[in-house]
């Protein structure tokens, strides 16, 4: 699974299946021991649970970055590398 991004202990990665229906667009968060799964657009908590701390980083960098999460979306669905994203500082 690729990783799109890391910053304050968050790692964010996509899956890539190109050719295959894979559910929603959407991306995959681990902190520590905890996971969490959130749709692209819009943005909601599809599954696990995050501290409230990384959460709130979490929720201010998906904003700044919606539209290149939705590129990379798209990119990894046709067979291609996705690009990083810069992360919050």
């Amino acid at each position: 699974m690729p990783e799109i991004a890391r910053f304050f202990g968050l790692i964010i990665r996509m899956f890539a299946e190109p050719g295959v229906p894979h559910n929603l667009p959407h991306f995959h968060v681990y902190y520590q021991n905890h996971a969490e799964v959130n749709n692209i657009d819009p943005i909601e908590l599809l599954s696990g649970d995050l501290p409230l701390r990384q959460k709130r980083f979490l929720e201010a960098w998906v904003e700044m970055h919606q539209g290149e999460l939705a590129d990379n979306w798209e990119r990894l669905q046709l067979g291609q590398l996705p690009y990083k994203i810069a992360p919050l500082q």
